[in-house]
């Protein structure tokens, strides 16, 4: 049987997980010579499927905020392009299997990836039913029928980005969360606990960036001053070893990105330490401090395990510390009662006060977590008032007002 080309949709928020997915393709001899297209859009991925000379593996990874999109573009693709199997993989495809096989794919990958890819691939080059391979899932009758899902894997043993294909990204040095918080996806995707890519592997992908031309690098990770850390203790000596490794091999002219985008810091883990330990590494010049809410109430029910004066003077130190500080909120949480809001309300005016921005989020019920099934995040109209009074000051901004729309769809395909 002719070995199958893999055509992946490489646009949007799932560039990261097809980049690393891809790159254990390449790292495995049995698959590294596999064709790899990487199709920016629809009109791609059907000129590529209809091109390729053999079977046809389309892998698509999306978040639960863009599921009606892609199975807008998936039905577009297969109208164009019947012979491919599509699979479909992901923290939406874990979260959502049925919902998912039902909008269309041919499979879904349930759980992480990096071996299911290379078994997959091996599986359908050789004829195999792709149900044998751990970690996929089909319909079968109109239900679903799965062999379980993929097995936790090893950050060392995969690369972090694809180099053979040059398609880089930030590290991901931490997978797996042991704060789970009811409305965020990674602890329920990963689990609840921490696996972290060692200061050595982390050092040999910055030092083959510099190679390559990069001056820069970011990190993946749910809460950046947690790197190395077993619990909820943060161990700066991990983080500051990390930081040296990496400042060391991208060079004196080279820039070190952490606790800004794309990551943030809890705000308990924000003391002068470790302030000053960043100061010393690092080259952003704001970071991003997890906040959600003004009222206990709400971040005790979200179970967030930090106070609101945890925000404010984490918030201050790293003002006081030369850092500029954007602290994420999210508004229409389940519950929220008039003194929550007042309280956030309060909030959001002393920390605006001590030069922090409010980062705006809108709830959203997204599957897989505790919220799932909570209605979709409303914001009142006082709130949106002051929301807007916020940003026409540039002390606020964020996608709020999208994330309601995402979020009243997610709420409407949950319930149909």
């Amino acid at each position: 049987m002719p070995r199958p080309s893999l055509v992946v949709h490489h646009a949007r928020n799932g560039v990261v997980a097809l980049n690393v997915l891809t790159a254990a393709l390449r790292a495995d001899p049995r698959t590294a010579d596999v064709p790899i297209v990487f199709a920016r859009d629809a009109d791609a991925m059907v000129e590529a499927i209809q091109a390729a000379a053999g079977p046809v593996i389309a892998a698509w990874s999306f978040f639960s905020p863009e599921s009606a999109e892609m199975t807008r573009t998936l039905a577009d693709v297969r109208a164009r392009a019947p012979r491919a199997l599509h699979v479909a993989g992901g923290v939406h495809a874990t979260a959502e299997p049925l919902d998912t096989l039902r909008s269309g794919w041919d499979l879904v990958a349930l759980g992480e990836g990096e071996r299911t890819i290379v078994d997959l691939v091996l599986a359908v080059a050789n004829g195999r039913d792709p149900l044998s391979v751990r970690g996929m899932g089909r319909l079968d009758g109109g239900e679903l029928c799965t062999s379980g899902r993929g097995e936790p894997v090893e950050l060392d043993a995969y690369p972090a980005f694809n180099l053979p294909d040059r398609k880089f990204n930030a590290i991901e040095i931490t997978r797996g969360c042991v704060y789970a918080c009811a409305f965020c996806q990674t602890p329920f995707m990963f689990k609840a606990r921490f696996r972290h890519r060692s200061v050595e592997n982390v050092r040999e992908h910055v030092r083959v960036m510099r190679r390559e031309g990069l001056r820069y690098v970011r990190f993946v990770t749910p809460t950046s001053l947690s790197y190395g850390a077993g619990g909820t203790e943060p161990n700066l000596a991990a983080v500051e070893a990390l930081l040296a490794a990496c400042r060391e091999e991208i060079g004196p002219e080279g820039r070190v990105f952490y606790g800004s985008f794309p990551s943030e810091v809890r705000p308990e883990h924000v003391t002068p330490e470790a302030l000053t330990l960043l100061r010393k590494y690092v080259d952003n010049d704001n970071l991003v401090i997890g906040g959600q809410s003004g009222s206990q109430r709400v971040l005790d029910r979200t179970r967030r395990d930090h106070s609101v004066d945890d925000v404010v003077r984490a918030s201050r130190l790293a003002i006081e510390h030369g850092f500029a500080v954007n602290v994420d909120f999210i508004f229409g949480l389940p519950d929220e009662d008039p003194t929550d809001r007042e309280a956030t309300l309060r909030l959001m005016e002393t920390l605006t006060d001590l030069g922090a921005r409010v980062h705006s989020h809108a709830f959203m019920p997204l599957p897989g977590t505790p919220l799932r099934d909570a209605p979709p995040g409303t914001i009142e109209p006082t709130v949106r008032r002051e929301l807007e009074r916020f940003e026409a000051r540039g002390r606020a901004y964020g996608p709020w007002r999208a994330q309601l729309l995402v979020a009243e769809r997610l709420s409407q395909r949950r319930r149909a």
